[in-house]
C-alpha cells in the first residue's frame, strides 16, 4: 500500500458511552472510503472492529480494535474502543496513540455516564477533540437537548458545525462551516449539495459567525485579519479551528447516522483537512527529560501500546511510529530490559485481516508478531539512542477476587493464561500472597471479571474459582508484659536447656527508651510486612552468653510470622531481655530459639493483644444529587468523611473505610448511582478494630 508522510495520517480513536454506535459508525467509515464494499451489522456479527469470538456473544465491544481507511489522500486510521469502563484500559491506551479523539454521543441520551467518565481521561491527556452526535435520524432524536449536555460537560468552547434538518420527510444536515445543507436518500449514502433554505439562512448565518469568531479567537494572525475584513474564508476557518483544537479550545461538533451512512464522508473530510496530525502536537517528553520529535528523519522509536494473543499466531504487538521510520527487519532495543527485537513482519491491522507493509514512518500505527521480550508501555529504539516513552498509566483495580483452578493439577496453567491476560490487559493485576496464600486478582468489575472468566474458559480451557479475597490484618500489643520459659529437654547424652526472661512493650516512632534496664545493645527490624520488632539486650552478669540473643530473636520472629490471635503478622513491638539461666553442656541456639519463642507468645497474650485492620483512603467522585444515599451507604460500612470539595456537578468524597468493607463497593456505588459515580481506592494505614469485630475475626481463626 501507498506510503504516507506524516502531515498526511491522521489517527483517531472513536469513543463514546455504551450503545452510542461507535462500531456502526466505523464500518460506515470504511465503507464510504472503499475498504469493504459491504457495510457488515452487529446483529449479524459481521463488523470489522468486533470480530472476536466473546464480542460476538454479548452483542458489544470488548476490545479496542485498530482500522485505517484511505480518504482523499490521507490516511486516517481508525480505533473503536469499547464503550463500558470495565473495559477502560482499551480505552485509555487507544487515546494516549491518537491524534484527536472523535466522541460519539447517541442522539437520544445526550451526554451518558460513560461519557463523562471518557471525558475525564480525554481531559487528562489534553487531546484535541470533536463530538459526534449520531443517530440523527431516529424518531426518539433530541438533539438539543443532547447538544446542551454537551456544553454543560465541556463548557462554552463547544461550537456546531453542523445541525440536522427535516425537510420535505428527507434527513438533512446543514453544515455552517460550508454553508450548505446536505440532503440525503432513505438509504444515506452521497448527499446531494443545496442551499440552506430560507427559514435556516438567518439561524446558519449566526453559528457561521460564531465559528468565525471561535476561529479567529485562536490564532493572533487571524484576529487580525477577522478585525480587518469583518470575516474568514473558509481555508483560513479551518486554519483556526485546527489551532483551538490543538489548544483545548474548539471542540467541534457534527451529525451522523452511522447506521443509515449518513454525514460521515463529511466527518472523514474534517478529519482530513482539519483535525490535527501527529505533526501538528506538540512533542512529548520522554522519561529521561528529552524532546521526541515526530519527524521521519530522527531516530527511529516506537511505543507499544497494545498487545494482544491469538491462539493461531501468539503475540501481536501494536504500535505508533513516534520518530523516524521502521522498516520490515529492522532491529530495535527495548528501553525496559536492553533484549533486541527483530520486527520480521510488519502489518496494518484491519480488524483480525493483517495487510503486510515494507515500512511505516513517524506518526503511522501497525503492528508486528511474536516479539518475545517486548509488552505494552514498553519502547523500542534504535541501538545507540535510547530513549524511553513515557508508559500509559492505567487506573487501580476496583474489583479483587481470589482465584484458584478448579482442578489443583492445572494451578500453572492458570497462572500462565492469567499472565497473557494481564499482558494484554494490564488492569488486570494479579498478584501472590503469601501472607494470604491466595493468589488474588484485581480487575475493573464484575463484567470485567465475566469477560476474564469466559477467557480462561474458552481460550485456556481452565474452570477457575473465584472468591472473596481474606483481609491481611496485624496483630499487636496495647500494654507492657513479663514473661519467662524454662525449656528443658533430657533424652540421653547431650539434652536441650534454657530460659529467658523478657518484657514487651507497644512500639510507636520516637518513643523514649525503655526505663529500669541496663541496656547492653539494641537491634531495629525492619519487618517486611510493615512495622518494627525493636530487639534489647539487658543482660547483666553473663547469665546468658551473647551469642545465644540472636536466637532468642529468631524465635520472637518466627512466632510474629504467625501471631495467636488469627495467625496474621505481628507489628510494632519492643522485647527487653533482661534474665535467663544457660547449662553449660545443654544449651544451644535451638534452645534459645524454642525459649525465646515461648516467653514472647506468653507475653504477648497477657498484653492486651489487638487486631489491625488495613484501611483504604477512599475518593468518590458523585453527581450532587446521589450524596446523600451515597454517604449513608459509606457510614454502614464503618466509614469515616475526611471532607467535601465540589467540582462542577460533582461532589467528591473523601473518607477513609476498612479494606474488609469495601468488598463488592464497585458493584453497589454503580447500582446506587446508576453508574454515574466513580471512585478510586488507596491504603492508608492499620487502624484498630472494634472489640466486637476482633471477637468474631478470632472466633473464624480457631
Amino acid at each position: 500500500m501507498k506510503v504516507y508522510d506524516d502531515k498526511h495520517i491522521k489517527n483517531v480513536v472513536l469513543v463514546g458511552a455504551h450503545h452510542s454506535g461507535k462500531t456502526t459508525l466505523a464500518e460506515t467509515m470504511l465503507f464510504e472510503a472503499g475498504l469493504i464494499n459491504r457495510r457488515g451489522t452487529i446483529e449479524n456479527l459481521n463488523t470489522v472492529s468486533d470480530y472476536h469470538e466473546i464480542e460476538h456473544e454479548r452483542g458489544n465491544s470488548v476490545f479496542a480494535t485498530p482500522m485505517h481507511t484511505e480518504w482523499r489522500q490521507y490516511k486516517i486510521n481508525i480505533m473503536d474502543t469499547p464503550g463500558l469502563d470495565d473495559f477502560i484500559g482499551e480505552i485509555i491506551s487507544s487515546i494516549r496513540v491518537a491524534d484527536t479523539i472523535v466522541t460519539v454521543i447517541n442522539g437520544q441520551y445526550g451526554v451518558e455516564v460513560g461519557t463523562e467518565i471518557i471525558w475525564n481521561y480525554i481531559d487528562k491527556y489534553q487531546k484535541p477533540t470533536l463530538f459526534v452526535i449520531n443517530q440523527i435520524d431516529h424518531l426518539g432524536l433530541k438533539y438539543e437537548e443532547s447538544y446542551n449536555s454537551l456544553k454543560n460537560l465541556v463548557g462554552n468552547n463547544l461550537v456546531k458545525i453542523q445541525y440536522p434538518l427535516k425537510v420535505d420527510g428527507a434527513q438533512c444536515i446543514i453544515d455552517v462551516l460550508k454553508m450548505k445543507m446536505y440532503k440525503f436518500g432513505p438509504d444515506g449514502g452521497k448527499p446531494e449539495k443545496l442551499p440552506i433554505p430560507d427559514d435556516q439562512k438567518e439561524v446558519a448565518a449566526q453559528l457561521h459567525n460564531e465559528l468565525v469568531e471561535k476561529a479567529a479567537e485562536n490564532d493572533e494572525e487571524l484576529l487580525e485579519l477577522y478585525f480587518d475584513k469583518g470575516s474568514l474564508n473558509e481555508d483560513e476557518m479551518r486554519q483556526g479551528i485546527k489551532a483551538g483544537m490543538l489548544n483545548q479550545e474548539v471542540f467541534p461538533v457534527f451529525c451522523t447516522s452511522g447506521l443509515n451512512d449518513m454525514g460521515s464522508g463529511r466527518l472523514m473530510g474534517f478529519i482530513d483537512n482539519v483535525a490535527p496530525s501527529a505533526a501538528d502536537l506538540k512533542p512529548e517528553q520522554s522519561v529521561e527529560g528529552n524532546a521526541i520529535e515526530p519527524k521521519k528523519e530522527a531516530p527511529t522509536s516506537l511505543f507499544v501500546f497494545k498487545t494482544i494473543h491469538q491462539p493461531n499466531l501468539g503475540q501481536i504487538t501494536f504500535f505508533k511510529v513516534k520518530s523516524g521510520e521502521v522498516h520490515q527487519n529492522d532491529k530495535l532495543v527495548n528501553s525496559r530490559n536492553g533484549e533486541t527485537e527483530i520486527l520480521n513482519q510488519l502489518f496494518i491491522m484491519d480488524g483480525k485481516k493483517r495487510e503486510p507493509v515494507t515500512k511505516l514512518t513517524v506518526g503511522d500505527i501497525g503492528a508486528t508478531l511474536k516479539l518475545k521480550y517486548t509488552e505494552t508501555n514498553d519502547t523500542l529504539h534504535v541501538a545507540g539512542n535510547p530513549i524511553t516513552i513515557k508508559p500509559i498509566q492505567f487506573p487501580e483495580p476496583r474489583t479483587r477476587k481470589s482465584i484458584s483452578a478448579a482442578n489443583k493439577k492445572e494451578e500453572e496453567k492458570l497462572s500462565e493464561a492469567l499472565k497473557k491476560i494481564h499482558s494484554q490487559d494490564p488492569t488486570v493485576v494479579v498478584s501472590y500472597s503469601k501472607e494470604l496464600k491466595q493468589l488474588i486478582l484485581g480487575c475493573q468489575g464484575e463484567l470485567h471479571l465475566a469477560t476474564i472468566d469466559w477467557a480462561l474458559k474458552n481460550i485456556y480451557g481452565i474452570e477457575a474459582i473465584f472468591e472473596r479475597p481474606k483481609i491481611a490484618y496485624r496483630e499487636t500489643i496495647q500494654r507492657s508484659a513479663n514473661a519467662n520459659y524454662r525449656h528443658k529437654k533430657q533424652s540421653g547424652g547431650a539434652g536441650q536447656f534454657a530460659q529467658v526472661h523478657l518484657k514487651i512493650e507497644p512500639w510507636y516512632e520516637g518513643m523514649p527508651e525503655p526505663e529500669g534496664f541496663n541496656i547492653r545493645g539494641k537491634e531495629e527490624v525492619d519487618l517486611p510486612w510493615g512495622g518494627k520488632l525493636v530487639f534489647y539486650n539487658c543482660i547483666v552478669g553473663g547469665v546468658i552468653d551473647l551469642r545465644y540473643l540472636p536466637s532468642v530473636m529468631k524465635g520472637i520472629l518466627e512466632v510474629m510470622e504467625s501471631g495467636p490471635l488469627t495467625k496474621s503478622y505481628i507489628r510494632d513491638v519492643r522485647v527487653m531481655v533482661y534474665d535467663g539461666k544457660m547449662h553449660s553442656v545443654d544449651s544451644n541456639d535451638i534452645s534459645f530459639k524454642i525459649a525465646g519463642a515461648h516467653a514472647f507468645k506468653e507475653a504477648f497474650l497477657n498484653a492486651n493483644p489487638s487486631l489491625l485492620e488495613p484501611v483504604q483512603e477512599l475518593t468518590v467522585k458523585v453527581p450532587e444529587e446521589m450524596v446523600g444515599s451515597v454517604m449513608t451507604d459509606l457510614q454502614s460500612r464503618r466509614a469515616i468523611i475526611q471532607g467535601i470539595e465540589t467540582k462542577d456537578q460533582y461532589q467528591i468524597l473523601k473518607s477513609t473505610v476498612p479494606a474488609a468493607e469495601l468488598y463488592g463497593y464497585s458493584t453497589n456505588l454503580r447500582s446506587m448511582t446508576q453508574g454515574r459515580a466513580t471512585f478510586s481506592a488507596v491504603f492508608s494505614s492499620f487502624q484498630n478494630v472494634p472489640t466486637n469485630v476482633q471477637k468474631e475475626l478470632v472466633k473464624q481463626s480457631e
